[in-house]
């Protein structure tokens, strides 16, 4: 049952990119931004500039009325050819979604992130009792991940694989990875009896995983592996829109910063506002909890970066290679500490 309801989930996310195909106009005014998020707490501060509308809020500052429309894809590949076909201005996902799309649109669209979503620990969890490090994983066992190859989760996975086997082996586990979208990959890590015994996912759901399932247990902490807090997942857009809408674009930015000083300060708004926006049934004490977790912090300036982009380019994933994390970053004031 459960390959099934993957199929039509997939299936479902290719009819919704296609619709935005459809209905997307030819060019974007000033005043308009469509924002593409994905699934949980890292995009804790888009759900909040959505519930207290920090984006209209900023757009009047700046002499500009801002239409503001909000979809939910699944994986970076989803949110790739959404942006790349014009059908969304912003899209969220993981930095190796980030580092495809800017590698290959250099010197044509030029894709650069805008800003971070703050630092989160992402778990490989288990329920494979004989899984204890990704050196014990089989070919029975499968992954769950959000895309295959090119999500976050993916590439660090690559990234662990290179330092456990060696840079030529960085693929290793790629075939036992199988594209789920996060909530339906945590069902069936906490349920149990399917072909998915593993998750490399993002909070809540790893979270909600840990609490559901005793037999659940994490594997790789991506801070391990990147060597400290880093900036997962982040926005991006193309050179043409950030040039061609300079009011609309500074009201996001500070839209964020603002958002990440809620988040920050006051953890139980920003989780009611999380559940005002995703209308899903998360324990709110479970999402408090990850929210005031120390190894979370909101924020828009990216950390640790550069690391996994030059991994990506070493084992020739991107042509490519960035020195600093400026060259994939757009530049503003409110980025001046990244790295």
């Amino acid at each position: 049952m459960l390959s099934l309801k993957i199929n039509l989930k997939k299936f479902a996310a290719a009819v919704a990119v296609a619709s935005l195909v459809a209905a997307a106009p030819a060019a974007q005014a000033e005043g308009k931004i469509r924002i593409a998020e994905q699934f949980g707490v890292v995009y804790l501060l888009l759900n909040v500039a959505q519930d207290q509308k920090l984006i209209e809020k900023h757009g009047k500052k700046h002499g500009v009325e801002i239409d503001v429309d909000w979809v939910k894809l699944s994986g970076g590949a989803a949110v790739n050819d959404a942006l790349l076909s014009n059908s969304v201005d912003v899209v969220g996902a993981g930095l190796g979604p980030l580092m495809t799309i800017w590698d290959r649109t250099a010197g044509k669209q030029n894709v650069r992130a805008v800003a971070s979503l703050g630092n989160f620990p992402y778990y490989l969890i288990s329920t494979n009792p004989a899984v204890k490090t990704i050196a014990d994983f089989s070919p029975k066992d499968r992954i769950a991940l959000p895309a295959v190859t090119v999500s976050v989760q993916a590439r660090i996975l690559q990234m662990a694989s290179a330092k456990q086997w060696g840079a030529a082996q960085f693929r290793k586990l790629d075939p036992l990875t199988q594209a789920v979208p996060h909530p339906d990959a945590a069902a069936a890590v906490i349920a149990g009896g399917t072909e998915i015994n593993a998750h490399f996912a993002n909070p809540p759901f790893q979270d909600q995983e840990l609490a559901g399932n005793p037999k659940a247990k994490i594997v790789l902490d991506s801070y391990q592996v990147l060597g400290g807090p880093s900036s997962a997942t982040v926005l991006y857009a193309t050179e043409k829109y950030v040039k061609e809408n300079p009011k609309t674009y500074r009201a996001f930015i500070d839209a964020l910063v603002e958002a990440a000083q809620l988040a920050s300060k006051n953890p139980e708004a920003a989780a009611d506002a999380y559940l005002r926006v995703n209308k899903n049934s998360i324990d709110r004490a479970l999402l408090v909890k990850v929210i005031k977790d120390p190894k979370v912090q909101f924020k828009v300036a990216p950390q640790n970066t550069l690391g996994l982009a030059q991994f990506l380019h070493g084992v020739g994933a991107i042509k490519n290679k960035p020195a600093s994390w400026k060259d994939y970053f757009f530049e503003h004031p409110a980025l001046a500490s990244g790295s």
